[in-house]
């Protein structure tokens, strides 16, 4: 096996902080949902409202799991671009495969994130098709 190099963590840099972006922009949009669907529960409590907020909140808090799983990812490439630097290959090694897991759960709750979101969207559109 070759020698894990400072570069080999480095590179997962702008790929993680790209996938943090996008995780921001869509706790951010989230965030806004949440205040309008509180403004209109308040004064309409109906149970299709209720399950648009039982749904969202399901996807905050898979989002909240995507970013946490994203960071640590991110942390752990630092450490092991450290362990490199100090001489520690072994561990270092090691430590960038638990931070490439980490990416991989992170990307994976994407996917189911991704699947909750289009059944919201399909329950609009059927009723779209119904009226």
């Amino acid at each position: 096996m070759e020698a894990l190099t400072l570069t080999t963590p480095a590179l997962l840099f702008s790929a993680i902080s790209l996938i943090m972006l996008a995780y921001t922009n869509r706790f951010l949009a989230y965030a806004s949902i949440i205040r309008s669907l509180h403004d209109k529960y308040t004064v309409n409590k109906n149970s299709v409202l209720k399950a648009q907020i039982q749904n969202i909140k399901k996807r905050l808090y898979l989002t909240r799991s995507m970013q946490i799983l994203g960071i640590s990812s991110l942390l752990l490439c630092v450490l092991t671009m450290f362990l490199i630097y100090i001489n520690q290959q072994t561990v270092a090694v090691w430590i960038f495969g638990l931070a490439l897991l980490l990416l991989i759960g992170s990307l994976a709750l994407l996917i189911v994130e991704i699947q909750i979101s289009v059944k919201a969207l399909e329950h609009h559109i059927s009723d779209i098709e119904k009226n």
